[in-house]
């Protein structure tokens, strides 16, 4: 097995098919990268070095920088990162340069399989006319597929091995051979294939899509709530007592991660082409792009009530990450939030036990830089004295770490925005929720 791209896809992805007997070849263009996972140290939180190292020490695992490797592969899965450019148009030059590495290695048999999210027609547009140039006959010398990676970084419930894979082949020989190759890790009744790789490519961002417009109109509803004074989060609960046609959703601080904030996206990106628009998508993904700009107004709000400027306003932020219990800040609207908090003068420190340092500013994607010059900030412990010292206690991301009791019994003030005084009901009254 070769793997293009080590990361939060393609590490998991790996070491699963060397648990399972394989032998895997990691290839990655990061040196530092792929220095540490040669030494067994993982940069990922769902995959444990001591995991790696039982592979590596087996011969079943290891991890290059040289694309010629892949040649010896057998099956090669590409898991490289999709980001959109700050002008939010898909960027596909990962895509790009790993077809272009494995076309330059291709051979008779091989089995190429896209695993990362982009818009649909990418593996009959992009990579099939740059891997075509090795002069060999697709669906006969080799085989290509586009399966849906569906990676839920921290989710204890669902992994790579127990998580049904969608299939679509550029022929049948194609989806049959991709679905085999998959079978090994989730069992055949778990493969499901599809008639195309544009049909599996579809499905990712519907599944995504979904997702972003649900969370959307919890957001809307959000802030409707807050100005009509009811309770939100009581709401939601007394809705899902009903057994059939609704499916909770949840506030929080914004929406993060490469999958949610990104995917929308590349489908309205895409629909232009067909001279479509996704009026739906475009505004559920504005609404879920405010929602930081709300949590700000909101901290600014609670401040002055109780007799605090924001400027110079002393803040201990819990979290950055994107989720709860994981290393990964991509697109984190936690990140977001301490940066707006600084552009507007507080003197905010941040707590996350995952994340020991994060950049602000400087080029990101996923919003427009606020801050004129870059600034690092380096994590802190998340201390009752350093509850008791900040003006605002803000919970961002709602790790199991955190002693959630001492730090709202201790804060002079507390900004909840993922209702973990849910478990802690005797201290509602200290606590201020989204």
């Amino acid at each position: 097995i070769g793997i293009v791209g080590v990361g939060y896809v393609g590490l998991p992805l790996g070491l699963c098919f060397a648990d399972v007997g394989f032998n895997v070849i990691g290839y990655d263009v990061n040196a530092d990268i792929i220095d540490s996972l040669n030494e067994g140290r993982s940069h990922i939180s769902d995959v444990p070095g001591d995991a790696l190292a039982v592979q590596i020490d087996a011969g079943r695992l290891s991890f290059t920088l040289d694309d010629a490797e892949l040649g010896h592969a057998d099956i090669i899965f590409v898991c490289v990162p999709t980001p959109f450019t700050p002008h939010k148009q898909p960027d596909i030059s990962y895509i790009i340069a790993a077809s272009e590495a494995i076309g330059k290695n291709l051979r008779k048999g091989h089995v190429v399989v896209i695993e990362s999210t982009t818009y649909p027609g990418t593996t009959v547009e992009v990579v099939l006319p740059i891997l075509r140039k090795a002069g060999l006959n697709e669906g006969e010398d080799y085989f290509v597929a586009f399966s849906p990676e569906r990676v839920d970084p921290g989710n204890k419930d669902f992994s790579i091995a127990t998580t049904p894979k969608v299939v679509g082949g550029m022929n049948e020989d194609s989806t049959d051979i991709s679905c085999y190759i998959y079978s090994q890790l989730v069992g055949e009744s778990n493969v499901v294939p599809v008639s195309t790789p544009t049909v599996a490519e579809m499905v990712k961002l519907l599944e995504n899509t979904f997702r972003s417009v649900n969370i959307a109109l919890i957001y809307e509803l959000t802030y409707l709530c807050n100005r009509m004074d009811i309770d939100i989060w009581e709401t939601i609960e007394a809705a899902k007592t009903k057994p059939f046609g609704f499916m909770p959703f949840y506030p929080g601080p914004g929406v993060g991660g490469h999958c949610i904030p990104v995917d929308p996206y590349y489908l309205y990106w895409k629909a232009k082409e067909f001279d479509f628009h996704t009026r739906f998508i475009e505004i559920a993904t504005e609404t879920n792009l405010r929602m930081p700009e709300w949590v700000l107004m909101r901290i600014n709000k609670l401040l002055n009530k109780h007799g605090k400027a924001l400027k110079n306003a002393k803040i201990l932020a819990l979290g950055v990450t994107f989720k709860p219990n994981i290393n990964d800040a991509r697109n984190s609207p936690a990140v977001r939030i301490v940066e707006m908090l600084i552009n507007e003068g507080a003197d905010v420190s941040y707590a996350d036990p995952y994340v020991p340092s994060i950049t602000l500013g400087g080029e990101r994607s996923d919003y427009r830089p606020l801050l004129s010059e870059p600034v690092e900030l380096n994590s802190v412990e998340a201390t009752i004295k350093r509850a008791k010292e900040a003006d605002l206690v803000l919970l961002l991301v709602d790790h199991d770490d955190f002693d959630y009791e001492a730090l709202i019994e201790n804060s002079k003030l507390f900004f909840d925005t993922r209702n973990v005084v849910k478990k802690h009901p005797e201290l509602k009254d200290r606590v201020e929720l989204l």
